[in-house]
């Protein structure tokens, strides 16, 4: 009993030892292929350094040992500033691709509007406006415009007194009557026939109207 326990121990061992070896091999062989994958790196660093060498030297660039040590320096002092800017630039790339939606209706929205504004004649109008401008200044020296300046608020006060409701009612009753009126058979009065039309009061009414708006705009002269 105790020789095979022995024997047993003897054959546990054994494998110890053999996945011992085994791991020592595959340690020793990942040594050797890592040291032959700096060699490389060695050989292939030498010739791009080189080769930089040579084409800068052809380009006659020249670099400066201390001014490449300080860039370095620099670099490495700034790290935390490059990941903070790294950061900054995933959380605008995050916002943009949130975003997109938002902006594609918005842009389609737009697009529709500005369908709706061409089909309703907007553009149209617009460039018939600029007509009107390019008409106006073919036409008015800088003199008539810098005299249309002096006088702008004295127009603007006309037409904001022209345009009362009550100044509006009056025009709007005098182009009526004026439209009913026939021009081409306007009868002919004597002077015994005025002198009776001056009798009626509505005559007496106008007259009256005629003299009293003189007299007011003398006054105000």
């Amino acid at each position: 009993m105790e020789e095979k326990t022995l024997q047993t121990e003897i054959s546990e061992l054994n494998q110890k030892v053999d996945l011992l070896l085994e791991y020592v091999n595959q340690q020793r062989l990942k040594t050797n292929q890592l040291e032959d994958l700096m060699s490389d790196l060695q050989i292939v660093g030498k010739d791009m350094y080189d080769t930089a060498v040579e084409e800068l030297d052809n380009r006659m660039v020249e670099i400066d040992p201390g001014q490449v040590k300080g860039l370095v320096l620099r670099i490495l002092r700034n790290i935390e500033n490059m990941n903070q800017f790294m950061e900054m630039f995933e959380s605008i790339t995050d916002l943009m691709h949130d975003a997109s939606p938002i902006v594609n209706e918005v842009i389609i929205d737009f697009t529709k509007k500005l369908h709706q504004l061409d089909q309703k004649g907007y553009f149209e109008f617009f460039k018939e406006t600029g007509t009107i401008f390019d008409n106006i200044i073919t036409h008015y020296s800088p003199e008539d415009v810098k005299a249309l300046a002096d006088n702008i608020v004295t127009i603007m006060e006309t037409i904001k007194s022209a345009t009362q409701p009550e100044m509006m009612h009056a025009m709007n009753n005098g182009l009526k009557v004026f439209e009913s009126i026939e021009t081409e058979n306007i009868p002919e009065y004597s002077i015994w026939k005025l002198m009776k039309e001056m009798n009626q009061p509505e005559m007496k009414r106008a007259l009256g109207f005629f003299i009293t708006f003189m007299k007011n705009l003398s006054a105000n002269n």
